[in-house]
């Protein structure tokens, strides 16, 4: 479980595939340790195990075990040498929750439609199939690459998010381009609710 609260990014390094299996390397500031190997962290929204952590010229390169259809639902197939990853490590007891609480079970892989920038923040179209339309409401939350964030309209094929300056700052979300991909998890209460 996490909050969608990004304080750290890392750096894609390489994506190998072992016969039927996929290892995902990346490169980041954030500390990690043997002690966190089989703990829960957060990579683009995708919760992952990590499997390796490695301190090299002062910073920890970590390694987490994909399956196919991790690889088949996300967009971490996408991701080019250097490109920035949101990462977050697991919710522990006590915690501040500022965000809401993201799973890390990515429903879908969405498209930009349209992006405007209007005093610093950033309102940002993505698609939707309809299947999902159930779980998309006006003020709702959702989860984008792993950053909880807030739903602010709703229209017939896309639903509308602001990206404020301090959260471009801090996830990967300022990288973003018209037609690029993004994870999105709908929130777990409505999902419930709805089933």
């Amino acid at each position: 479980m996490f909050t969608g609260i990004i304080k750290n990014k890392a750096e894609f390094v390489s994506l190998k595939k072992d016969k039927s299996k996929y290892f995902l390397t990346l490169s980041t500031v954030q500390k990690f340790t043997n002690k966190d190997i089989g703990s829960s962290i957060s990579i683009n929204g995708i919760c992952l195990t990590l499997i390796r952590a490695k301190l090299i010229k002062n910073k920890c390169q970590i390694m987490f075990y994909l399956s196919p259809e991790t690889l088949r639902l996300s967009n971490l197939r996408f991701l080019k040498k250097n490109e920035n990853v949101n990462i977050e490590k697991s919710l522990r007891f006590g915690d501040e929750i500022s965000g809401h609480f993201v799973q890390g079970h990515v429903d879908d892989c969405s498209s930009i439609s349209k992006i405007n920038i209007k005093q610093g923040s950033w309102y940002i179209n993505i698609k939707y199939k309809q299947k999902f339309k159930k779980y998309i409401i006006k003020k709702g939350s959702i989860a984008i690459n792993g950053v909880s964030l807030t739903i602010v309209s709703v229209s017939k094929n896309y639903f509308q998010l602001v990206i404020i300056p301090h959260s471009l700052k801090l996830t990967n979300l300022i990288n973003l381009k018209k037609n690029d991909k993004v994870n999105v998890e709908f929130d777990i209460i409505l999902k419930y609710l709805n089933r």
